[in-house]
């Protein structure tokens, strides 16, 4: 989905595919022609944006087989779908049964995480939009938190190096401008903007790296909105990406059915780091007997933005709608780039039952942000 910002910028809207299983090319394109294309139905529009996972093994192919390339650009075409972001967070493996702490592996210290976003370089040169003001790659936020030594870090960074320099060769030999987005994630090395601002900073200006902001993870870490722009802003670390997601909010962690309610979402597959306010937090929900209890948690587990959980649980859309706020709804967008990311469908309590269940949830996310979006100002283009 596209807006006209009233600075007459492009703003994009998609929804993130690392919410289907597919790993290699068959099964991408089936859940193209299949899920997406039926999103796209259900909201009417004439172009969707998706912002695509591909799996290490499949970028790899993507960016080295110009047959393999052109059948994935074949199905976004019958299927009215344009790609101007990735998801280069997951390495593989997202849809296992437990996928906990490997979604961090491999990390910016290892030579396959930077193989694999060089991969996804060229495979977005060669399929975002003519029109598009540049192309977007989201990365995780260089590490888990342990272990991490200075040696890691300037590891991380000479990976960094050499990808910035690589982006300025694939802007001057395509003029397809892409840009590499760290996501700041809870328990992670940069796990909060400021930190994630600080190391970024090297890169501030006209940035070809820049920062992934997920509303979702910036709500459990109980950060302020307005603060965070003004974090970013003063150091010229721009946003190149925002993923537009809420996290799980629990007012009253000693209320009974607030507990009862909660325990439904203590699933294994993902990790469910959890925060308490003005206190410390843990790194999943079967550990949360470590917190006190005595003030509101957030946990980071994607949910509908659409759907408010269960009282008396309920959800950080507040913390969402600030933030769009400031990302759009200025006089000019601080990103062009907005993207749902609720990939935990499959582990919700009562979750959807098959693809149609599936799609029309995600149609009902993305109406949500549209009505949130044009109410700021901004015109969907149709």
């Amino acid at each position: 989905m596209r807006f006209r910002h009233a600075d007459g910028s492009l703003v994009h809207l998609a929804y993130c595919t690392n919410v289907h299983p597919a790993e290699d090319l068959e099964g991408v394109i089936a859940q193209l022609d299949g899920c997406s294309s039926l999103v796209r139905k259900q909201l009417g529009v004439p172009v969707l944006g998706v912002g695509l996972w591909l799996a290490h093994r499949l970028a790899d192919r993507l960016a080295n087989s110009s047959i393999a390339l052109n059948r994935l650009r074949q199905a976004l075409d019958r299927n009215g779908l344009e790609v101007v972001t990735l998801n280069g967070f997951p390495y593989a493996g997202f849809h296992d049964r437990v996928v906990g702490k490997k979604v961090y592996l491999p990390d910016w210290t290892e030579p396959e995480r930077l193989r694999y976003t060089l991969d996804l370089i060229e495979v977005l040169a060669k399929l975002m939009p003519a029109d598009a003001a540049y192309g977007s790659i989201s990365t995780l936020p260089l590490a888990w938190r342990h272990p991490w030594s200075k040696e890691q870090d300037a590891a991380a960074r000479t990976a960094f190096d050499r990808i910035q320099v690589r982006l300025a060769q694939v802007e001057t030999n395509t003029a397809r401008r892409i840009r590499v987005a760290v996501e700041p994630e809870p328990g992670c090395v940069l796990e909060m903007v400021p930190q994630a601002t600080r190391w970024l900073t090297p890169y501030a200006g006209p940035a070809r790296i820049g920062l992934c902001l997920d509303t979702c993870h910036l709500a459990v870490q109980f950060e302020d909105p307005a603060g965070t722009f003004a974090t970013t802003a003063a150091a010229g670390v721009e946003i190149v990406k925002s993923q537009v997601s809420a996290a799980l909010h629990v007012p009253d962690p000693k209320d009974a059915e607030a507990a009862r309610l909660l325990a439904e979402f203590a699933e294994p597959k993902f990790l469910h780091q959890t925060r308490e306010w003005g206190g410390p937090g843990v790194d999943n929900l079967d550990e949360i007997d470590q917190l006190s209890g005595n003030a509101a948690w957030r946990v980071h587990f994607h949910v509908p933005v659409h759907a408010v959980p269960r009282a008396p649980l309920t959800s950080t859309t507040d913390v969402l709608e600030d933030c769009l706020a400031h990302l759009v709804g200025g006089a000019h967008p601080l990103t062009q780039h907005l993207e749902s990311e609720t990939y935990t469908w499959s582990v919700l309590p009562d979750g959807p039952a098959n693809q149609q269940e599936l799609a029309e949830g995600i149609a009902a996310e993305l109406a949500w942000l549209r009505d949130r979006i044009t109410a700021l100002g901004l015109e969907e283009v149709t």
